[in-house]
């Protein structure tokens, strides 16, 4: 994103703060989804994205047809929001619809930091991504281009309905669908991400052989917060495959003390001198 961009981003970003504090989560949740259907119609409307992204047209003239295009059919809360993205300068009409996606995610998690359920929807993030990785039948279903993504989001829905909280099955339709251009693994990855940034954390991806007691978990999240400076919250994933030790992920440090890679070290050593 341009350095233009990610300032129009940032005002868009600062009104929907100043209206996340005034409003209810069931009703930042409703502007999350008008802002996200904004971004559907750009995508559909190839003309209209164009126009409101226009360098050659003023910053007032690009909101004034937004709020004509949009008045009625979004809410005021939501349309605040677009109109303050809109006035910003974007170098593509695709710059625009990340912005619209991009605070489209972050009104869900305010309403759900607002509700307190964002640590729940961090761990229930994860748990699914576990199940899908580990059910090649299920991540073929939902990543196969030949589906449709309403039928996609359909078999999400009937999988987490009753046992997700709503903000986490929504941001797994988002993920289905390509959050960011991304694939769903890395789409959903970087949705918890932003749950463990918008909860004011770091995530630590931890891969174990056997299953950590919760002393020795809450001790290695001590620890890493220690050394980060900031809390840090630990993910687990339990691997037989590393043997023992533990491998440690947090953005793109990695720590690997497992018994599988010194093993694999080992044997290029020797395979080396010979």
């Amino acid at each position: 994103m341009s350095a233009a961009a990610r300032e129009a981003l940032e005002g868009g970003r600062q009104a929907l703060t100043g209206y996340a504090k005034r409003v209810k989560p069931d009703t930042l949740r409703k502007v999350a989804d008008e802002i996200l259907s904004v971004r559907d119609l750009l995508a559909a409307e190839p003309r209209l994205r164009r126009a409101l992204t226009d360098p050659g047209r003023p910053g007032d003239d690009r909101a004034n047809l937004a709020e004509q295009v949009l008045s009625g059919k979004v809410s005021s809360g939501a349309l605040k929001v677009i109109v303050a993205l809109v006035k910003g300068r974007w170098s593509t009409p695709g710059e625009l619809r990340t912005g619209l996606e991009t605070l489209g995610v972050d009104a869900l998690l305010s309403a759900g930091a607002a509700d307190g359920v964002l640590g729940d929807v961090e761990d229930e993030l994860f748990r699914f991504g576990q199940v899908v990785s580990g059910d090649s039948e299920l991540a073929v279903a939902l990543t196969d281009s030949t589906a449709s993504v309403e039928s996609r989001v359909s078999l999400v829905r009937a999988l987490l309905e009753g046992k997700a909280t709503s903000t986490t099955i929504r941001l797994v339709e988002l993920a289905v669908a390509g959050f960011g251009g991304r694939r769903f693994d890395s789409g959903l990855r970087r949705l918890l991400e932003l749950c463990a940034e918008k909860r004011e954390q770091r995530l630590a991806y931890v891969t174990v052989a056997t299953l950590l007691s919760s002393d020795q978990e809450s001790r290695l999240a001590d620890k890493l917060s220690e050394i980060y400076g900031q809390p840090v919250a630990v993910k687990l994933t339990v691997d037989p495959q590393v043997i023992g030790g533990i491998r440690v992920q947090i953005g793109h440090d990695l720590y690997d003390g497992t018994v599988a890679r010194r093993l694999t070290e080992a044997k290029k050593a020797l395979a080396g001198g010979r």
